[in-house]
């Protein structure tokens, strides 16, 4: 079926059931950002492939939201579905929830699946939709539409031993049950994926590029459980969880579990999935608040911080090998976004310890690097020559930690407004990297550091500056991040962000350049404590898009000593022609 064909469908099962609006947002059970395939349920109606957004049908209009990122891909994939762009954050762009009430009839019935919707977007929109005698119900109406989706991957769940996360299970699960304690909570619900498999150092696969499982975890003052598929389980992860005190339940059972407690206190993450509330609301109390284990998960200790240096030099020696490659063979040989992305594939999985990509690489050529999340498709990806500039963002999984870095170069002549943008990103970045910041800092306060640059020239970008990364684990993270948007999670030692300032011009080109950056502690003074950060990414950035006219003496300093410092770590690893060339990149400027 086409997308306007399976709106259709959905609108006939929307009759049936009375319903006047159904949401479908993208999201499963664990509110994940990258999505098992059976739960790619936006990606399936509408066509469109971004990590964020969500759709709204209502009887005769249909509209998806999603941010900056994505506004010049999603008219490209929305094309004859039906669907009309609603462009979120931007003035003029009404709020969905106030769109539906706009758009059905007075008491109307809107309805989500639970499932699949946060507890604080089930809250906010009961609350919006009840104050105007608007209904809002549970109703998976997709199941009955989408009906070929495919089922639970049966990968292997494995251990993360602790040479490589640094805390043992036992040592986790107790300082989790000091913050129960000091909360005042009795149960405590984990159902983020990367939350599960952190607390347990556990790994899977049944999320592309991400290394997690189905499951969730239940704590309580004298037990800790484990829901998943149990058939899954490696011997020697059954073996942990022995060991750790973890007893291990059907994954299908954890709902009715949760509706067999009662008069308990139960520490819960507003994003959790609905179902969880209403399995508890009965004889229960709800604190609602960040799971303790995140904040945990972010600050890396030392174990995992020098995963990220090994692997940094392994990803940088696969990213210098590609960039020779691509550059000495562009134009020679026939060659797509498509395949590009597959040959860098090539190169880091010829590392050791290489698990997998850490999301699907985006290869934007010319006018495409303009798509922020540009994803090249294995059919009709732009052919690619020596001509003009391409963006390249991608990372890799490797058992020791995971990389994400961008770098955008030109294969052939740009134009010296090119140049000039390029350098600014470049300077922005640079900038960020610099940094002294007292402890205490939010991610929004150090966003316009990178911006200013561009500000200067009336030019900005529209995606974040930074978000965390994981340790062997997904490589968007939180709770920190690097942007715009006010969140209140101060920046913390240990914490792994990533610094990608970007321009982006629709229908020419896309500038980006990325490295992972980590939060260390630089001084004490009269004024108290500052932080810094450690650049972890080593691979050299392209002299010949440079305006060194541009940069200060300082990011000029700041620059050739980056490339100093590639060139002692990627350098041994490197012989011949390929050594020769990366040398005269690293070169001072």
């Amino acid at each position: 079926m086409t997308s306007k064909e399976k709106v259709a469908a959905l609108r006939e099962e929307m009759q049936k059931n009375n319903v006047d609006a159904f949401i479908v947002y993208s999201a499963d059970p664990h509110m994940s950002e990258y999505l098992p395939e059976e739960w790619q349920e936006r990606a399936w109606l509408s066509g469109f492939l971004g990590s964020a957004g969500f759709v709204v049908i209502t009887k005769d209009k249909a509209g998806l939201w999603t941010d900056g990122r994505y506004f010049t891909q999603a008219p490209i994939e929305l094309a004859g579905s039906g669907i009309d762009l609603f462009k979120d954050g931007m003035e003029g762009t009404p709020n969905y929830i106030d769109w539906i009430i706009s758009e059905i009839p007075a008491n109307g019935k809107v309805a989500v699946n639970a499932l699949a919707t946060s507890h604080s977007n089930w809250e906010l929109l009961y609350q919006k939709l009840n104050a105007r005698n608007l209904t809002l119900v549970d109703s998976p109406l997709l199941k009955a539409v989408w009906k070929e989706r495919g089922t639970p991957s049966k990968n292997p769940i494995f251990v993360h031993p602790l040479d490589r996360a640094g805390k043992s299970v036992t040592d986790k699960i107790s300082a989790i049950r000091q913050k129960m304690e000091e909360q005042e909570v009795t149960v405590h619900v984990i159902s983020s994926l990367d939350d599960v498999a952190w607390t347990l150092n556990l790994r899977g696969s049944d999320v592309e590029s991400n290394p997690v499982f189905l499951g969730y975890i239940l704590i309580t003052k004298n037990d800790a459980i484990l829901f998943t598929d149990l058939e899954k389980m490696e011997v020697e992860a059954r073996k942990q969880m022995d060991e750790s005190f973890v007893k291990m339940m059907p994954y299908e059972e954890f709902n009715n579990h949760l509706r067999t407690i009662k008069n308990e206190k139960v520490l819960v993450s507003p994003n959790s999935n609905q179902s969880i509330f209403e399995a508890l609301k009965i004889d229960n109390e709800f604190v609602k608040a960040a799971v303790p284990g995140n904040i945990m998960k972010a600050q890396k200790n030392e174990t995992e911080l020098e995963g990220f240096r090994k692997v940094m030099v392994r990803d940088g020696v696969a990213m210098v090998k590609f960039l020779y490659w691509l550059t000495h063979n562009a134009g020679k040989e026939t060659m797509n976004e498509y395949s590009i992305g597959k040959k860098l594939r090539e190169f880091r999985a010829a590392g050791e310890n290489f698990v997998g990509e850490s999301f699907g690489s985006i290869v934007g050529y010319k006018d495409n690097g303009a798509m922020m999340h540009y994803s090249a498709k294995s059919e009709g990806s732009k052919e690619v020559t020596n001509d003009a500039s391409i963006l390249v963002d991608s990372g890799g999984q490797y058992l020791e930690g995971t990389t994400d870095i961008t770098r955008t170069l030109a294969l052939g002549a740009v134009s010296e407004e090119f140049k000039t943008n390029s350098t600014l990103v470049l300077q922005g970045m640079i900038r960020l990297s610099m940094v002294k910041f007292p402890k205490g800092t939010r991610g929004v306060q150090l966003d316009a550091i990178a911006r200013l640059p561009l500000w200067m020239h009336g030019k900005d970008y529209n995606h974040g500056t930074g978000h965390g990364v994981g340790s062997f684990m997904n490589v968007h993270e939180g709770p920190q991040n690097i942007r715009k948007d006010m969140n209140p999670q101060e920046l913390l030692v240990g914490m792994v962000v990533s610094n990608e300032p970007g321009y982006y011009v629709e229908g020419e080109y896309g500038i980006r350049h990325e490295n992972l950056i980590a939060i260390k502690e630089s001084e004490t003074t009269g004024s108290g404590t500052f932080y810094e950060f450690e650049t972890l990414t080593f691979c050299p950035f392209f002299k010949d898009t440079i305006v060194k006219e541009i940069l200060s003496e300082e990011e000029i300093t700041w620059l050739n000593a980056y490339h100093k410092t590639c060139e002692e770590k990627l350098a041994p690893h490197l012989e011949g022609e390929v050594k020769d060339w990366f040398l005269s990149l690293v070169s001072p400027i």
